[in-house]
């Protein structure tokens, strides 16, 4: 990172940085340096990115990032060296690692070895990744589901749906429609930009009420969902897409709503229920074994296709999880 980030990103904010890496590591040091194959590019970074964010004063993981620094970020690596007895050389590791061909992971603490399980490499970074984790955490754990009732999902599209493409041609959305119908199974779903009023669009396609919205998008969304909502509905917060890049669009829902309804509104980290991690990933193998999970992956090939493909990210470029390939195995 150049300099930190204020509003919208852009390439220019990124500079490519090139230096020497002797692959040794000190016999008992538990180090182990890393060959980079996947990287996650997600949301939450970009409020590392920023001067200031609360976000940063509120968990060690979203730290402030000091321009000059490697960015780090979720992925899937192949060990190259270690002197840590967990690793082997040649093994595939998950877990944070950086925006670079190669990385040393200080005693080996911030990643874990990886079983593919038959699934490809970005699957681990995605769908069983910590992406498709969250999404689990939020739909059965904060919202809790009880019947088949109508479920409302306005989220960024590495997970269903991404209300921040303001700049996204309209065949792009009348694509992205398609998918979510015809591929994904949706019941229905519409494109945003042909409507003039959110609040009246989804009482149209809820006529009954929403009992449960999984929001990470915030905004005018999380207000139309909130003046939509039944009684003792469930909002699953975990992030805020429209506001990250852009402080005029924090959310004002009705609080007359929220208090008369009952509504529960919760911001949950998925890292908080780890315990359901091997439900999780039980759960969702299943899932994709059967075919009724149909992951949408975005992918960019080469560490210097990242700037391009962070800042893609939050203009809706992607359509499905968006990861960066840096290497082949």
């Amino acid at each position: 990172m150049k300099n930190h980030i204020e509003g919208a990103p852009s390439e220019s904010n990124f500079k490519l940085k090139a230096e020497s890496l002797n692959l040794r590591v000190e016999p008992g040091s538990n180090d182990v340096i890393v060959k980079n194959l996947y990287v996650s590019i997600d949301l939450y970074q970009l409020n590392r990115l920023k001067s200031y964010s609360s976000s940063q004063e509120a968990v060690s993981a979203a730290a402030r990032i000091t321009p000059g620094e490697a960015i780090d970020a979720n992925g899937v690596a192949k060990v190259v060296v270690s002197a840590n007895p967990e690793f082997k050389r040649d093994d595939l590791v998950v877990g944070l690692i950086s925006w670079g061909e190669y990385e040393l992971v200080k005693g080996g603490a911030m990643i874990r070895r990886l079983e593919p399980m038959g699934f490809p490499l970005s699957y681990h970074v995605g769908i069983l990744g910590t992406s498709g984790f969250t999404a689990y955490v939020g739909f059965y754990e904060i919202c809790k589901p009880k019947r088949a009732r109508k479920f409302l999902f306005l989220v960024h599209m590495d997970t269903l749906w991404d209300s921040m493409r303001n700049s996204v041609v309209a065949t792009l959305l009348a694509a992205l429609v398609a998918i979510l119908k015809e591929k994904l199974g949706f019941d229905d779903a519409f494109n945003y930009k042909e409507e003039t009023d959110l609040k009246a669009t989804l009482k149209r396609y809820f006529p009954d009420g929403i009992d449960v919205y999984f929001d990470n998008v915030g905004g005018e969304m999380l207000e139309a969902a909130v003046a939509n909502m039944n009684l003792f509905g469930r909002v699953a917060a975990c992030g805020v897409i429209s506001e990250c890049a852009d402080d005029s669009k924090r959310a004002v829902p009705n609080m007359i709503d929220i208090v008369y309804k009952r509504i529960k509104i919760q911001g949950f980290l998925s890292t908080d229920h780890f315990d359901l991690h091997q439900d999780f990933i039980s759960m969702t193998c299943d899932a994709l074994r059967a075919g009724k999970i149909q992951p949408l992956e975005d992918i960019s090939n080469g560490v210097d296709s990242i700037p391009s493909a962070f800042t893609g990210f939050f203009r809706g470029d992607n359509i499905g999880k968006k990861f960066v390939r840096i290497a082949g195995e």
